[in-house]
């Protein structure tokens, strides 16, 4: 009897200490990337293409892991001339094609049957150098599914890149990314 419970009790304490462990797999069908910067009399909306992502983390014990991995070179805001500008001044997206977040932890508690607010921490790499970063997670989980909308900034000028404003033209000094996913989510 005594070996039964103890078996039982370490089988439980098992189960237990797998159980805060998740794993979602973000595809460019399943998450949208957008961005906005504020500019002289409007402000600038565009998109990029996920090119793909998956971030495992375990909610009890904070650790995480895996990348975010974006195509710069699929940014778009609907102007040729801008987006020209965008892709061979600021970005210069045909040397560094992609932007990518890699997660070292999660903060916060995180509800697989409900909403959620936690941060993600890692490393954003970008314009060929990586750049602490912690971004803000609010999710809706239920049924294996999450719905996530995942927000930062990046503040372009200070991390290397070319400030586009000019005499007639100024931007902002931060770039505002929204990314939305309703991925599977995964024990």
């Amino acid at each position: 009897m005594l070996l039964t419970k103890g078996l039982l009790t370490l089988a439980a304490a098992s189960f237990c200490a797998n159980a805060a462990q998740y794993s979602v797999g973000l595809t460019p069908a399943n998450t949208k990337v957008d961005w906005t910067l504020s500019a002289t009399a409007h402000t600038v909306h565009g998109t990029f293409v996920l090119k793909r992502g998956t971030v495992t983390f375990d909610s009890e014990t904070g650790k995480a892991s895996g990348e975010v991995v974006v195509d710069l070179t699929s940014g778009q805001t609907g102007n040729d001339g801008r987006d020209k500008n965008m892709h061979g001044k600021v970005l210069e997206s045909a040397k560094y094609p992609e932007a990518v977040f890699t997660v070292d932890r999660v903060e916060g508690k995180f509800d697989p049957a409900g909403a959620s607010a936690v941060k993600l921490h890692g490393a954003f790499k970008i314009h060929g150098v990586a750049h602490e970063l912690t971004v803000d997670v609010k999710s809706k989980s239920a049924n294996g599914q999450l719905d996530a909308d995942i927000t930062f900034s990046i503040p372009f000028i200070s991390w290397g890149m070319k400030d586009p404003s000019n005499f007639l033209l100024k931007v902002g000094k931060t770039v505002d990314v929204d990314i939305h996913t309703a991925a599977p989510l995964q024990r």
